[in-house]
């Protein structure tokens, strides 16, 4: 009878869980207009759209009103294939959020336990005959040259330090683009680096005085 009672509990929560998720589901569904770029253009030129997050792989804006019952839309950036060995994706976010948006912070947010890095650690064989992954977690190799090699370190210790140099490392090359770097000089673009503890839920950003991630606990960011 106890077994049953605790089938029913873990059937229960199972149930619930599957339920909250079907109605984030619903709910992003009926308020996310997924739409060609050039829609999503058209929608930047018009200032319909107030608020405006990018990645590499697509672009959300939040819109001023809701239309059609929609308030949020997404365009997708991922590049047709092309195994050239170049970097696009990134590189077109960048210039667009600094050439359009005008924006004035760039936020430079690693995490724990990636498995990017790992693989990269550990030389892992490649998943495809293309190895993006491998090609991609190439551009840490400074990080790994500057941070040395990891002896008799604890490999959780050593992963988490070139997770963090990584994302040093990624602030560097922002500052080789030419434009940027100009904004930077002249203050009108500051950058920032953070790193995320998946299993604590902390959140740690670099101080560019002692180049250390420390805890946000005063929730300032030092420039």
């Amino acid at each position: 009878m106890e077994r049953r009672a605790q089938f029913n509990l873990a059937y229960l929560l199972f149930a619930l869980i599957a339920m909250l998720a079907l109605q984030q589901w619903w709910q992003r569904a009926q308020t996310v207009e997924v739409v060609p770029y050039s829609e999503f253009e058209k929608l930047l030129a018009e200032h319909r759209i107030d608020e405006v997050l990018i990645s590499d792989q697509r672009i959300t804006g939040k819109l001023k009103s809701a239309e059609g019952g929609k308030t949020v839309a997404v365009a997708n950036l991922v590049p047709p294939y092309a195994p050239d060995g170049s970097y696009h994706g990134v590189s077109a976010a960048l210039e667009f959020g600094v050439g359009a948006l005008r924006v004035k912070h760039i936020v430079v947010l690693g995490h724990a336990h990636c498995g990017g890095v790992r693989a990269f650690a550990e030389g892992s064989a490649p998943l495809s005959p293309g190895d993006f992954i491998g090609k991609w977690m190439s551009l840490i190799a400074p990080a790994a040259e500057k941070l040395g090699p990891r002896g008799d370190a604890p490999a959780a210790g050593y992963l988490a330090r070139l997770e963090q140099a990584s994302i040093v490392n990624t602030l560097d090359n922002l500052l080789t683009f030419p434009r940027l770097r100009k904004l930077i000089e002249r203050g009108r673009v500051t950058l920032h680096g953070a790193y995320f503890a998946v299993a604590t839920g902390e959140l740690l950003v670099l101080d560019p005085q002692s180049g250390r991630f420390v805890p946000t606990t005063t929730g300032v960011v030092r420039a």
